[in-house]
C-alpha cells in the first residue's frame, strides 16, 4: 500500500468516527426534548380545571372536544387561573365615539338619606277597645224600645227600652221598707245595714243611681225599668224587639264608638321587617275624591297567614267624622325612614339572574365590570351594600349596550357565574 492511499483511509476513518459521533449526540438530545415535552404536556394536562367553548361558555366538558351547540373546538380553563380570582382583569374598553353614539350617561354613588314606602292593602274593622254588649243580669219583658234600628247613634245615658221584670219589682219594693223602717227609728247601724244592702241589689241589677233617687223621692216603686246605654257609638247589632221575654246574660245590643277605627292591613312576609310599631301609615280611600289620613302602627300579628304569606299589621286611624267605614277597603303606605345609605341610580345596576352588575368609569373610555350586593329598593334609586365606593361614576343609560361590548371582549366571560367575586370588591365605608 503506498503512503498516499494509507493517508485517504486514515482520513476516511477520522470522517466516519466524527459522522457517528455528531448522530449519537443528536439522538441523545431528541430523546431528551421528546421526554420533556411529554412531561410539559403532562404537567399542563393535570393543570386543565375543564374545557368549555368561547361562544357558550356555560359548557364545561372533562375532555377536550368539540362544542356539543357550536361544533367549534373546545379550549382548556386552567386550574390555576380559574382559581386565581383575585387576578381577573375586567377591565374593556368603548370608545368616545361610540359612547356617543349609544347615549351613554354617567351618575356618582354618593350618600343619600333614604326613605322607603311599603304600600299594603287593608279594611276598616271597629276598634274592639271601644266597643260595648248590652245585656241584663235579670229576667223580664221589654215594654217600651227606644233604640229600634241597626245604626242608630246613641249616647252613654241614652234610654234604650224599658223592662218589666218581676225581681226588680220586688227588690225596689225591699229597698223602700229598709228605707222606712231606718226613718221609723230602732236600732241606726242595723237600718243603715239593711238600706245598704238593698241599695247595693239594686245597682248590681243595673238600676241607676238616679233612679234609686226617683225611688226614694217617689216612695212607690216602678212596674218598669228604663236601661240606658253604657257607650257612646253607633248601633251595629240589635236583638231586643219589642214585647220579647229576656234572660240574664242575654246580648240585646252591640254598641261601638267609630270615632277611632282600625285597618287591618296585610303585609306581605318579604317587608315585614320594614314594619315598626310606632310607625306612621298614610291611609287612602278611594272615594270620590279619594281622602288619605295619617295613622300609626299600634300591633303586627306575630303569625303569618299560610295562605297568602302576610301579616296583619293594625293601623289605629282617628275617624272624627265618621268618613271611614267599618269593612272598607283602603290602602296603607307605611313610610319608613332608613337614614343615610351609600345609593345608585335603579338604572345603573345591570341584572342578570343570579348577579347584578354595574359598569363603572375608569376613564379615557375604560370601564370594570363589578359585581354589587344590594340593599333596600327606594323610588329610584337602590342602596348599595358592597361592590361600590362612594364617588365613583357609573353607567346609568345604555347598560345594554355595554353589556354587549363586554360580552364581545369577554369580559363577562372571565367574571365567572357570580358564585365569588371576580375582582377585588370595593367596600362602602
Amino acid at each position: 500500500m503506498t503512503r498516499r492511499t494509507f493517508g485517504i483511509s486514515i482520513a476516511a476513518l477520522i470522517l466516519l468516527c466524527a459522522a457517528l459521533l455528531v448522530w449519537s449526540l443528536r439522538r441523545d438530545t431528541g430523546e431528551q426534548t421528546a421526554a420533556g415535552d411529554s412531561s410539559e404536556h403532562a404537567d399542563s394536562v393535570a393543570n386543565v380545571a375543564y374545557y368549555t367553548c368561547t361562544m357558550h361558555p356555560s359548557v364545561r366538558e372533562t375532555e377536550p372536544g368539540r362544542c356539543p351547540s357550536c361544533n367549534m373546538d373546545l379550549i382548556p380553563v386552567y386550574a390555576t387561573a380559574a382559581e386565581d380570582t383575585e387576578a381577573v382583569d375586567l377591565t374593556f374598553s368603548v370608545s368616545s365615539a361610540k359612547q356617543q353614539l349609544i347615549g351613554v350617561t354617567f351618575a356618582q354613588v354618593r350618600r343619600a338619606h333614604v326613605h322607603r314606602a311599603v304600600r299594603a292593602y287593608g279594611r276598616v274593622v271597629p276598634d274592639e277597645a271601644r266597643a260595648a254588649d248590652v245585656n241584663l243580669r235579670v229576667g223580664g219583658w221589654i215594654e217600651d224600645l227606644f233604640v229600634d234600628f241597626t245604626g242608630r247613634t246613641v249616647r252613654q245615658g241614652e234610654p234604650l227600652f224599658t223592662l218589666y221584670s218581676p225581681e226588680l219589682l220586688a227588690a225596689q219594693s225591699e229597698y223602700l221598707v229598709a228605707l222606712r223602717a231606718a226613718r221609723a227609728g230602732g236600732s241606726k247601724a242595723e237600718g243603715d245595714r239593711l238600706v245598704a244592702s238593698a241599695r247595693e241589689r239594686l245597682r248590681l241589677w243595673q238600676v241607676t243611681d238616679a233612679r234609686i233617687r226617683e225611688l226614694e223621692a217617689g216612695g212607690e216603686p216602678s212596674t218598669v225599668v228604663t236601661i240606658v246605654s253604657p257607650a257612646t257609638g253607633v248601633v251595629v247589632e240589635k236583638m231586643a224587639v219589642k214585647g220579647m221575654r229576656v234572660e240574664p246574660g242575654m246580648t240585646l245590643y252591640k254598641i261601638v264608638d267609630l270615632t277611632r277605627v282600625w285597618i287591618n292591613a296585610d303585609v306581605y312576609e318579604s317587608e315585614l321587617s320594614l314594619i315598626r310599631v310606632g310607625q306612621e301609615v298614610d291611609v287612602t280611600v278611594r272615594t270620590t275624591p279619594p281622602m288619605t289620613l295619617r295613622g300609626t302602627v299600634a300591633y303586627i300579628d306575630p303569625v303569618l297567614d299560610p295562605s297568602t304569606r302576610t301579616a296583619r299589621a293594625r293601623v289605629t286611624l282617628p275617624n272624627p267624622e265618621g268618613r271611614l267605614k267599618p269593612e272598607m277597603y283602603v290602602e296603607a303606605d307605611f313610610h319608613l325612614d332608613l337614614g343615610e345609605r351609600l345609593v345608585v341610580p335603579e338604572s345603573a345596576v345591570l341584572r342578570t339572574g343570579k348577579r347584578q352588575i354595574a359598569f363603572v368609569d375608569k376613564g379615557d373610555g375604560v370601564f370594570e365590570a363589578r359585581l354589587v350586593t344590594l340593599g333596600v329598593h327606594g323610588e329610584d334609586y337602590v342602596e348599595v351594600v358592597d361592590g361600590l365606593g362612594e364617588g365613583e361614576r357609573v353607567v346609568t343609560s345604555a347598560n345594554f349596550l355595554i353589556d354587549a361590548e363586554a360580552q364581545v371582549q369577554g369580559v363577562l366571560r372571565r367574571l365567572g357565574d357570580g358564585s365569588a367575586p371576580a375582582a377585588a370588591p370595593v367596600h362602602r365605608h
